[in-house]
């Protein structure tokens, strides 16, 4: 091993992942010797897990583990909350341990045989490197087609993101530190991690299926977690609103022009089916504009209580040399 190599912390969130984590425990842990015996990192890196409150026995495996192995470390939070505060909580704890981070999901659907390129990456300087998925062959019709309409919306909204990038990446401790500046609680870390401002790379990879166990994103989940990337970083929303009520005042105006005129000819004018489609049409309109001013309230809601991400119940590695 050379000496002043950096220390690796890989930072995996655990929820419910009881029949996922063994098999990929022993391919982690693997990957990490076989960096430290090459010399590209210092033995003192390590695994860390962090269970989100699972109800099954992931802390009990992890707990194990970290008994087993002094390359593994582990945070449990006191009760489940969400894969974005459970990766922070990760990051956090492991910034005061390593010079570099990579985070990764427990059932190892991202490709970790380029993780040794990240690293490469790393020591050439880059502050964050993106895991890329090369396709989406892996996905349902749906979500391939759901995913690339969330990209190309969070675009036009302005918002900075990588396509088929989620959370695997890599960052170094003061990229990592300069993310947990950000305190808001409606997280959404690929896009922050975009505007960071460091040197960047991209590693590309084939995504694979999962090892074991059920996606622990259903369809509601990704949809808030979508509300949640927009709402946080554009306010486009709201402003496309405001211009929905200025074309609806112009035809409005074009309708009342109409009617007079109607009226000053002496046309009879029914107006039963226009005015009702008028009003369910306004109506819908106006629904829309209070349910998307209403996320942007509701954020603000959550803001301003400052309630903590998460709370730590127990870690345990962090002082095995």
């Amino acid at each position: 091993m050379k000496v002043g190599c950096p220390i690796l912390y890989i930072v995996v969130p655990c929820f419910n992942e009881q029949e996922a984590l063994p098999e990929s425990h022993e391919k982690l842990s693997k990957l990490l010797q076989d960096m430290i015996s090459k010399g590209s990192i210092d033995g003192k890196s390590k695994l860390l897990y962090v269970d989100d409150g699972s109800r099954d026995d992931t802390w009990q495996i992890i707990d194990r583990l970290v008994n087993e192995n002094n390359h593994v470390a582990a945070v449990k939070l006191a009760c489940n909350s969400g894969h974005q505060n459970a990766l922070m909580a990760g990051l956090a704890a492991a910034a005061d341990y390593c010079d570099f981070t990579v985070s990764i999901d427990a059932d190892l659907q991202d490709d970790i045989t380029v993780i040794p390129q990240m690293v490469e990456r790393f020591q050439d300087g880059c502050d964050i490197v993106f895991g890329v998925r090369r396709e989406r062959k892996t996905d349902t019709w749906f979500k391939r087609t759901t995913a690339a309409m969330f990209y190309r919306m969070m675009n036009s909204l302005g918002v900075s993101t990588i396509e088929n990038h989620a959370d695997f990446r890599l960052m170094s401790r003061r990229a990592v530190l300069a993310l947990l500046d950000y305190k808001e609680r409606n997280l959404f870390i690929r896009g922050i991690v975009t505007n960071l401002g460091y040197k960047t790379d991209c590693v590309y990879y084939d995504r694979s299926a999962r090892l074991a166990g059920e996606s622990k994103y259903p369809f509601k989940k990704m949809m808030n977690f979508a509300i949640d990337g927009i709402t946080s970083f554009s306010v486009k929303p709201v402003r496309m609103v405001f211009m929905m009520g200025v074309l609806f005042l112009i035809i409005a105006l074009i309708m009342l022009i109409y009617v007079l005129t109607a009226v000053f000819m002496g046309r009879s004018v029914s107006g039963w089916p226009s005015l009702i489609l008028s009003v369910w049409l306004v109506g819908a309109f106006i629904l829309m504009g209070l349910g998307i001013i209403g996320e942007y309230v509701g954020k603000i809601y959550t803001e301003v209580k400052n309630r903590p991400r998460y709370n730590i119940d127990t870690t345990i590695g962090f002082d095995k040399e």
